[in-house]
């Protein structure tokens, strides 16, 4: 496995990345209410990173034909925007985004409330962000990665939900999928050391109900096979000796 290990230079474009990544996210985040459509969200995000000078990691990856994946409710992950998708009451969704920046790439997502939500979803959003700050306890150098992943799915299945098993975080940089993978759940083995210059997409992805998911006939949205609600909350982040730096998050 080759890890790639990021220079000064090419964490100066990282750290640029991110930075219009957050300023994305925060945007995206005031107008996310009912009557809002996905297809808009997806608009306002290309703006806001064109106007950056940048390119929005997403669009036509693999063929994805938008710059946001907007998740809403029971989808995990990879929903495609649609004007035809208009958010309601009580909807919770998650956008994945990521921007390049002179040829790097930042990776982040957020799930939000749409309007007023029920306690059990707000709990289930919270959760998932919370357990991102548990797994990067261990995101320092000399720790091993999967410690990284264990601290994960022991905070959410200790609150109640499970962790997506089938899709997992990543390296990024110059590409936007590197390695090493990063699981949210237990594994084996400890996995490797981590050291200074190490940048990982670090994202838990937590169903109310199973882990277990399915693809859409679209081949992109992942969605809970149970039908219960899914939440996702990812950052970029740099390992150095200390606390981890996370790079997309203002």
């Amino acid at each position: 496995m080759s890890v790639s290990i990021k220079s000064e230079k090419e964490l100066a474009r990282m750290r640029e990345a991110g930075k219009i990544l957050s300023e994305v996210h925060d945007c995206l985040a005031d107008i996310i209410v009912p009557s809002i459509t996905t297809k808009e969200l997806d608009r306002r995000a290309f703006e806001i990173i064109h106007a950056h000078g940048c390119t929005p990691s997403f669009l036509n990856y693999n063929g994805f034909p938008a710059s946001i994946c907007a998740s809403v409710n029971e989808e995990v992950i990879h929903g495609i925007p649609d004007k035809k998708r208009v958010l309601k009451e009580g909807d919770i969704i998650s956008i994945d985004a990521g921007v390049i920046y002179e040829g790097y790439h930042s990776d982040a997502a957020r799930t939000h409330a749409v309007g007023q939500i029920s306690p059990e979803a707000a709990r289930l959003i919270e959760v998932t962000k919370q357990s991102f700050f548990e797994g990067i306890k261990y995101a320092r150098a000399g720790c091993h990665l999967f410690e990284i992943s264990a601290a994960i799915e022991d905070y959410v299945v200790a609150n109640g939900y499970s962790c997506v098993r089938d899709y997992v975080g990543h390296g990024v940089g110059a590409r936007l999928h590197e390695e090493p993978e990063v699981p949210n759940f237990h594994q084996k083995r400890r996995g490797m050391k981590l050291v200074p210059g190490m940048t990982l997409a670090i994202e838990p992805m937590v169903n109310m109900g199973r882990p277990e998911v399915y693809v859409l006939e679209n081949d992109w949205t992942v969605v809970t096979e149970d039908g219960t609600l899914s939440a996702h909350y990812e950052n970029t982040i740099l390992i150095t000796e200390k606390e981890p730096e996370i790079l997309s998050l203002n």
